[in-house]
């Protein structure tokens, strides 16, 4: 169902692939837009136990389109350092393809909290009034992966490798 990756050295580790999930703080979300068009839209997130979080107004491009689809795919650039004198840039990313799925109740508010706590960690009694005061204006999602993966420039990967002696 899903493409092999062409150049398998250059594959990220799972928990490479967790790490940049969990320390990255914003990736596109593509959905499947109006006429069959693509539509990707930079978001925050957040990453817990294998699924993204992010929130949205309840009315929307994204929202509609996830409605009529709930297929997406969602990337994160984790590193993107051009090196003009090799005609190349070092760059590490994951990509994956899911479903997204509208969270209402606890999980709303689970979910929310996760966001929360990232963006202003500690905050715990602000962070309740905030999601308290906003619970009938926002929309929060679940992205449930189906396949995900990562990749890295090979100078990276070089880079890493043990020298020989």
């Amino acid at each position: 169902m899903f493409r092999e990756m062409r150049r398998s050295r250059q594959i990220l580790p799972e928990e490479k692939v967790q790490e940049i999930l969990e320390r990255g703080t914003n990736g596109i979300l593509s959905v499947i837009g109006e006429d069959g068009y693509p539509y990707g839209v930079p978001i925050s997130y957040a990453y817990e136990e294998g699924k993204i979080y992010f929130h949205s107004a309840k009315k929307g491009h994204k929202n509609d389109a996830i409605k009529k689809d709930s297929k997406v795919s969602f990337t994160v650039v984790d590193q993107d350092e051009i090196v003009p004198e090799k005609f190349t840039t070092y760059f590490r990313s994951v990509i994956g393809f899911g479903k997204a799925r509208l969270l209402e109740g606890e999980e709303l508010y689970h979910a929310l909290d996760i966001l929360g706590e990232k963006y202003w960690p500690g905050h715990i009694e602000e962070r309740k009034e905030e999601i308290k005061g906003s619970l009938d204006a926002v929309a929060c999602y679940e992205i449930s992966f189906d396949h995900i993966m990562g990749k890295e420039a090979i100078e990276l990967v070089r880079m890493a490798e043990p020298k020989g002696e």
